[in-house]
């Protein structure tokens, strides 16, 4: 009984934890001049390894759904289900489904929508938010995945979702300007 208790593996609980992002200084360039309050100019960091440090902590996880609430992401994603930004509950993802995938396109911004939050949040909150999102499309453990909404969605919650296998889908190419041959 012992050695079945002792084997036993639960998540820990670190609620203090931040995410240190050891990028030496900011070297990628904003990819859109959408940006929320003041704009501000310049490159922003990048991820520093393409894993999460948030995605084995069950609290990180509900803050990022948390500021995925208050930054307004769900103005245009809605709850994941999409709507002027592309879902993040299904398989495709367009600018990749990896933790640092998700965060330069969360500090970086995306041409023609996704503003550049780089600089305007910290980047503990980016790599929380990151970990919420793959959340959404089960990609993380379901003791870890929020088990429960504090506002009135009726969907279903984050850790009883199907995990979706994520796939690549196509970027589109923006055409040049001016007559066709």
């Amino acid at each position: 009984m012992v050695l079945a208790l002792v084997a036993c593996e639960r998540e820990a609980r670190r609620f203090t934890t931040a995410a240190n992002n050891e990028t030496p200084a900011p070297d990628a360039a904003r990819l859109s001049i959408n940006q929320p309050a003041a704009a501000q100019t310049g490159p922003v960091k990048t991820a520093a390894t393409t894993a999460s440090p948030y995605e084995e902590n069950a609290y990180a996880v509900n803050q990022g759904k948390r500021l995925y609430r208050w930054y307004n992401c769900n103005g245009c994603h809605s709850n994941g289900g999409g709507g002027m930004g592309p879902p993040l509950m299904d398989d495709k993802w367009r600018y990749g489904s990896s933790p640092a995938d998700i965060f330069a396109t969360i500090m970086q911004g995306r041409p023609n929508g996704m503003p550049s939050f780089g600089g305007h949040i910290p980047e503990d909150q980016a790599w929380q938010i990151v970990a919420y999102v793959r959340s959404m499309s089960g990609q993380l453990r379901k003791d870890v995945a929020p088990s429960r909404s504090d506002t009135m969605y009726a969907g279903e919650p984050e850790n009883a979702r199907r995990t979706e296998k994520p796939r690549a889908e196509a970027v589109p190419v923006p055409q040049p300007a001016g007559p066709r041959p």
